[in-house]
């Protein structure tokens, strides 16, 4: 079945044409749009999409503060943010407000297809061009404390964030990868895309996007800021 999505962006252009773009993908499938939130939530109530497409900056309530009432509705669906705004408290904000992911607008439509397709299976998807903010955002929020325990609520299962320094005689995780391995995992934490790491690299995006895969299958990761997240560990690479 594909995935029922419910796009939510109060620029009636930008939202038609993602809608054109989304409907050549089989996978998912635009049972409702909505300029602003009040018509989200009845949107959301009437047609119980799996995952929401919101923006930030609607007229009204803003994106980010619609989202406890989207999520408190009964199935409650995914919600990825989808906006413009680069804003690191913007980011931490969605994502303590329970919102599965954030991608920016410039992210290319198979990219954007794929995040929604990981906010659907539970996991988390946010624009590469964010990673670095988020981790900075993240240790900010630690405040010394052990990697794990942040007010953002993260979603991430705990010991996928486990700290750099690891029990004595115990090799730590990033001794599993290769030496490509670690260099991509070394971009992700830097924030790069997959096309800015090839380049950097000069090998092929889709050779980034199998090491990517492997990085994450080896350190039992389900998505590239969680890797990110462990690699920024003092030490880690």
């Amino acid at each position: 079945m594909p995935i029922r999505l419910l796009v939510v962006d109060d620029h009636t252009l930008f939202r038609r044409g993602l809608m054109a773009l989304l409907a050549s993908d089989e996978r998912v499938t635009v049972v409702a749009e909505a300029a602003d939130a009040g018509e989200a939530l009845r949107h959301a109530a009437q047609h119980q999409p799996d995952v929401v497409l919101l923006d930030n900056h609607l007229p009204g309530v803003h994106g980010i503060d619609a989202l406890p009432q989207l999520l408190a509705l009964q199935p409650a669906p995914k919600v990825l943010m989808l906006t413009v705004s680069e804003d690191a408290d913007d980011l931490a904000l969605a994502l303590s407000r329970g919102a599965s992911g954030y991608m920016l607008k410039t992210v290319e439509g198979q990219d954007l297809i794929d995040a929604i397709g990981a906010v659907h299976r539970g996991e988390s998807a946010v624009s590469p061009e964010m990673t670095s903010k988020l981790v900075a955002a993240y240790r900010h929020a630690l405040g010394g404390a052990p990697v794990g325990a942040s007010p953002l609520s993260l979603p991430a299962e705990p010991e996928a964030a486990a700290p750099a320094a690891t029990q004595a005689g115990t090799a730590h995780p990033l001794s599993r990868l290769s030496p490509r391995e670690r260099d991509i995992l070394r971009e992700i934490a830097r924030g790069a895309s997959n096309k800015e790491i090839a380049r950097t690299l000069n090998i092929a995006e889709t050779t980034v996007k199998i090491h990517v895969q492997h990085i994450l299958r080896k350190l039992n990761l389900s998505s590239r800021v969680q890797a990110a997240v462990l690699a920024s560990g003092d030490g880690a690479i």
